[in-house]
């Protein structure tokens, strides 16, 4: 089994598509109106609208409701990431921060209320397990 990719689901795609965009760098790839990815090496972040939804199961997903999942995005310099995302990003949840694991991490909430992780690993053990 390969993992590849996440999907959120959104009342507003556009809106939600133009801000990863700007909080990653990584330019989105619309199949539909409905429906767009932005493409990582390591993963894929998907962003579908709730007319998707019945596609899969009728009320089987809910826009704007997660309250349990992180997405998370490896970056060279989280505090350049902060810098450059400041005055964008109107929900930081912590500033960047060095965590027991070490991991220097930036916690913020995306327009849908989803919260995103943007980190850089800075100890020697965290350097090692993220090494491409």
């Amino acid at each position: 089994m390969d993992f590849v990719s996440i999907r959120i689901i959104t009342s507003d795609v556009a809106c939600l598509v133009e801000f990863y965009e700007r909080a990653t760098g990584v330019q989105a790839i619309w199949a539909t109106e409905d429906f767009a990815e932005l493409k990582t090496p390591g993963a894929t972040l998907a962003i579908a609208d709730t007319r998707t939804v019945p596609l899969f199961a009728p009320g089987s997903a809910r826009p704007a409701d997660n309250q349990s999942v992180i997405t998370e995005f490896l970056v060279d310099d989280v505090d350049r990431v902060h810098q450059n995302l400041t005055g964008f990003v109107t929900d930081f949840v912590t500033e960047p921060t060095t965590m027991p694991w070490g991991n220097r991490s930036l916690l913020f909430r995306d327009p849908d209320g989803n919260l995103v992780n943007i980190f850089t690993p800075i100890t020697p053990a965290a350097i090692e397990k993220f090494a491409r």
